[in-house]
């Protein structure tokens, strides 16, 4: 592993913060070198401190520790990330004997230096125990590959030296930091602690030397690993069961009731190294083993759940075997809780049993979760542990933690409060695509579901406007919460190619909202064939082609969904010199009828919404009022405000109609809030003409 300290770089903090103690500056510094390495840490795992003498605002001098705050990630840590304690308090809660998890974070809050600063680290304690001034503290993949063995003492002296210590696995919390402390006290020579199953530590007064000997001996272990002939995996030798039928058939295992359908996004990730591991003759046995650190199974559970579908030949097998690989992971997990929650232990609800990490032969590593970036998550811990397993091999068996340890960290509330206990955002897990991405009411429709807490593909064939609308969206809700995907709907090969990056991408689909339009204005008289032809293409055709594309989705998931069409007041108050628009957008409302009936024996609901002058949004104009606002306007003799101003006047509420409205009914729709198929809203402000009947 490369050291990139860099003097020049460490000064530079220490300018950036003047107002801060230039320990803390570095410490900030070396911290965000060590978040940097995906070797290291992932995902706010690690912690780092430094111990400063600072005044108070009586200019009382009191020596203080600084300690990652939770939630923080080291990679982007600024100093405020990094809470400050009374440093002569915490130290005197070693005389204690016991010391409850819950107390102890009463004690952290009530000792903060600031109020308002995160919740200290659960580690703070064994910062505070041990003298040095840095202290440096990572879950790094080459030292736990080694810690995971049966003979890890010996191999860890073997291979780091002897100026070591090294503990058996403990609970972080007070136990652990009186543990480490003691460690310390009887060797002070030692500037670095090997925790088993969990990580390294080391010590040092400046922060310099505590991260060079992060480093070094995290260098040494990988330089040992890497020695070590781990043999060469066959590649595939055959091409992989077919993805877009397995992920929707797994997705719909994965989801499940609990106060309303939960469902979760996937991640897949097929990289040549991840192929070769799954290929391996040994891959069921050697993966399918316990974390590499008890910090992971909050996000991957314990296990991952191996599926291998040789053999099978089509839709029917695929579900089946996944089935039946559910039906056994969950009872396993079940057998798990109920030993551990058996006599005289305390009472647990019990978490969900399903897995979180999936190991599937020819296709990938396939992981959950509830948000795009909890699944993300989770694939960056399973590709580092499929890895270091694989490393691991060539050194001897794998040894994970007992399950007594797993569960503790598992149910552990501390750990718990990592994932946030929130309220579910009413589409939480949902996956929703949007057709004519690049428009108006497109940007309102995505933006409301993004709101709710779906994740929203945007489709156009137009990819200037799509990326615009994409780029709006992102900048508020997070890229890998909206995605751009190109797609022509009058095209059956680019709607199947866009639907199947959908699934490689978020696993399925639970909203289609087909919204893709264009307009021409011509009397009948002068309607051309090829125009009424292109017309009847997007609006009507498209519409069939997606909902087409999407119905085998919805039938793999079994979990249900909503197709809302953004149908048109045309629909039912046609406007003259509008007749391609007006009948092809009937067509598509009577083909949301027709879906409705069709689709109800798998729970997917399909409803219109009829919508009307909607002009702009967020200075994303609408295709459709391009084409017609200006023949509009010269017939009115207005001006584009005085266009807006005029169909305000004409509805009965008098009232502007945004895309927002729009986005509003779509949501209604998509949350399930009432059993409704087959309806019409109208989103229009009330045009009398249009009342659907």
């Amino acid at each position: 592993m490369k050291n990139r300290y860099d003097a020049n770089e460490a000064q530079r903090a220490i300018n950036t913060w003047p107002d801060q103690p230039a320990n803390l500056c570095l410490r900030v510094y070396t911290s965000r070198l060590i978040g940097s390495e995906a070797g290291l840490v992932l995902h706010g795992g690690g912690n780092t401190s430094v111990k400063c003498r600072v005044a108070d605002i009586l200019g009382e001098e009191k020596e203080i520790i600084f300690v990652k705050g939770s939630g923080w990630d080291l990679g982007a840590i600024e100093p405020q990330g990094f809470p400050g304690l009374d440093l002569a308090y915490l130290r005197k809660l070693r005389q204690l004997d016991r010391l409850s998890d819950e107390e102890m974070v009463n004690q952290f809050r009530t000792h903060l230096v600031n109020a308002a600063s995160p919740d200290p680290s659960i580690e703070t304690l064994v910062h505070a125990f041990l003298p040095h001034a840095f202290i440096d503290h990572t879950h790094a993949d080459a030292i736990v590959t080694l810690t995971n063995r049966d003979n890890c003492e010996s191999l860890l002296r073997e291979v780091l030296g002897d100026g070591i210590g090294i503990l058996p696995f403990i609970m972080p919390g007070f136990p652990l930091a009186r543990a480490m402390a003691e460690l310390y006290e009887q060797n002070p020579a030692m500037d670095c602690i090997i925790l088993r199953n969990h990580g390294i530590f080391t010590l040092a007064d400046d922060a310099q030397t505590a991260y060079d000997r992060m480093i070094h001996y995290v260098s040494l272990a990988e330089q040992f690993l890497a020695g070590r002939p781990a043999g060469t995996a066959p590649a595939p030798a055959a091409p992989g069961p077919d993805g877009d039928i397995i992920l929707p058939l797994l997705r719909g295992a994965m989801s499940f009731p609990a106060n309303g359908l939960h469902t979760f996004h996937l991640h897949v990730r097929d990289n040549e190294k991840i192929l070769a591991a799954l290929a391996r003759p040994d891959a069921a046995d050697l993966l399918v083993s316990g974390v590499l650190t008890p910090d992971h199974v909050i996000r991957t559970k314990n296990y991952p759940l191996f599926l291998d579908f040789a053999g099978d030949t089509g839709e029917e097998e695929y579900g089946r075997r996944i089935a039946a690989a559910f039906a056994a992971y969950e009872q396993r997990y079940n057998d798990y809780f109920a030993r551990q929650t058996g006599e005289n232990k305390e009472r647990k609800t019990r978490l969900d049993p399903r897995p979180r990490v999936m190991l599937v032969r020819g296709l990938g590593l396939v992981t959950a979760g509830p948000t795009p970036k909890d699944a993300m998550i989770a694939a960056d811990i399973a590709e580092h542990t499929i890895a270091a397993k694989i490393l691991g091999a060539a050194i001897g068996p794998y040894r994970e933690l007992d399950e007594t340890a797993i569960f503790a960290m598992e149910y552990w509330s501390l750990e718990q409060a990592k994932l946030g206990k929130g309220k579910r955002p009413p589409l939480a897990g949902k996956i929703a695509l949007v057709t004519g991405g690049g428009g108006a009411i497109a940007c309102g429709i995505g933006r409301q579901l993004l709101a709710a807490g779906a994740r929203v593909f945007l489709t156009d064939i137009n990819e200037q406007r799509l990326g615009q609308v994409r780029d709006l969206l992102a900048a508020k809700y997070g890229a890998a919460m909206v995605t751009a995907l190109p797609m022509d709907v009058t095209d059956s090969r680019s709607v199947r190619a866009c639907f199947s990056r959908l699934i490689r991408e978020a696993g399925g689909l639970d909203i289609l909202v087909p919204n893709a339009v264009v307009a021409h204005v011509a009397r009948l008289a002068e309607l051309d064939e090829k125009t009424f032809s292109q017309v009847l293409d997007v609006n009507l055709m498209g519409v069939f082609q997606v909902i087409k594309a999407a119905a085998p989705i919805f039938a793999r998931q079994a979990t249900g969904g909503n197709i809302i069409i953004n149908s048109s007041k045309n629909v039912f108050a046609p406007g003259e010199a509008f007749g391609a628009y007006s009948a092809s957008k009937a067509g598509a409302h009577q083909l949301g009828k027709i879906a409705a009936l069709e689709l109800a024996p798998l729970k997917v609901r399909v409803n219109m919404i009829n919508a009307d002058a909607i002009f702009d949004d967020a200075g994303v104009s609408s295709g459709l009022w391009d084409v017609v606002g200006p023949d509009r306007m010269k017939a009115r003799q207005l001006d584009p405000a005085g266009l807006k101003e005029y169909y305000r006047q004409r509805n009965l509420l008098k009232t502007e109609v945004l895309a927002d409205h729009v986005g509003n009914a779509v949501v209604f729709f998509a949350a399930d809030l009432t059993p409704t198929t087959g309806a019409t809203l109208p989103v229009d402000g009330g045009i009398m003409a249009a009342f659907p009947r």
